[in-house]
């Protein structure tokens, strides 16, 4: 069984090699760049595969040294090690090559907001914010803001796998610490919610303009050139859905309709896929939730510097890091934990 799947990656793999090179496929860029995602991904298994090999060749090269010579304490526990080898290499393969989320390669939209806890939940949602921005950053991606403000961030993460890193992000953040404004020193807990979506492209959904009413009104803010001079914020509502998304950081009325069309893409395409996926309640509801206390996905404890992942039951006593965007070690857990249960649930329908 193990072998059959070694010799589909190696066949996959020089296949995606082959096209690599193809100038045909050069020349065509939209496939050529599809070949190199199908490369990419593939390559980790490649490597597994190419391990695999070479110890089952040790393995078999070593049981026939012991049948040979007979009792080898050394030889013995020698063909013993490759076989441990070959059972964690078995392993680690079917992770490997469990089927991925057709969206893991598209850029997000990312919706944080203040949950229950009055005004400390609109200072923890700025803090999830930065956290979240600092952790894109550190792994090379791009952020763009679509409409900051108090208590409300919404931004774009852009850069190639940023949902299969922070679909995991989606839910309710929970805080334990004592506010800044509390004089007895009493602990408060407080949440934001994050709503993680994939940026739909045109293709991806399809808006018939004449479902929209488009609203136009005067920015409200801190003021500054056009900000409450001009009707440059819009407002759009998606008639058939009742979404509604509105957008004033920009001085533009062109440049606000541009961002809050991205962002009602976004939410059209996310509904679509909770249709889809009712069964797995992936609906952008059940993501985030209600915002209240006892709904977390993680929290964030300042007197015991401790983050708690529930969904996975990970502690790590690293508070500050992790708030200075330092989530690899969460966001690598959760992904390995997602793959086991696809791994499971393959098994399962099999």
């Amino acid at each position: 069984m193990i072998e059959r799947l070694v010799e589909q990656i190696e066949a996959r793999f020089a296949d995606a090699e082959r096209q690599m090179s193809d100038p045909e496929v050069i020349g065509d860029r939209e496939r050529y760049a599809e070949v190199g995602r199908t490369y990419s991904q593939l390559e980790p298994a490649a490597n597994l595969a190419t391990e695999w090999r070479l110890a089952k060749s040790d393995l078999d090269g070593a049981q026939e040294l012991l049948d040979e010579g007979g009792e080898d304490a050394e030889m013995r526990e020698e063909v013993a090690a490759a076989r441990r080898r070959l059972e964690e290499l078995d392993e680690e393969l079917r992770l490997a090559m469990v089927e991925r989320d057709p969206n893991d390669d598209k850029n997000v939209i990312v919706e944080v907001r203040a949950g229950a806890g009055g005004d400390e939940a609109g200072l923890w949602a700025a803090d999830v914010f930065r956290m979240l921005t600092k952790y894109a950053e550190r792994q090379g991606f791009k952020t763009e803001p679509l409409d900051v403000s108090d208590g409300a961030y919404t931004f774009a993460i852009k850069g190639d796998g940023a949902y299969s890193v922070f679909k995991f992000e989606g839910g309710t953040h929970r805080v334990q610490r004592v506010p800044a404004t509390e004089s007895q020193g009493r602990i408060h807990t407080s949440t934001a919610t994050v709503a993680v979506l994939p940026e739909a492209e045109d293709v991806d959904v399809h808006v018939d303009t004449n479902d929209l009413q488009i609203d136009v009104y005067r920015s409200s803010g801190p003021g500054g050139q056009s900000v409450n001079t001009t009707d440059s914020a819009v407002r759009i509502t998606h008639k058939p859905s009742g979404i509604v998304v509105s957008m004033q950081d920009e001085k533009s009325q062109l440049q606000n309709r541009d961002k809050a069309m991205r962002v009602l893409r976004a939410r059209l395409y996310e509904q679509a896929l909770s249709e889809q996926q009712a069964a797995l309640s992936a609906d952008r509801r059940s993501q985030v939730g209600t915002g209240e206390r006892a709904e977390k996905i993680r929290t964030y404890n300042y007197g015991e510097h401790r983050v708690t992942d529930h969904r996975i039951k990970l502690t790590q006593h690293n508070l500050e890091q992790v708030l200075e965007g330092e989530l690899d070690e969460f966001s690598g857990a959760l992904q390995a934990d997602e793959k086991r249960r696809k791994l499971e649930a393959q098994a399962t329908a099999a």
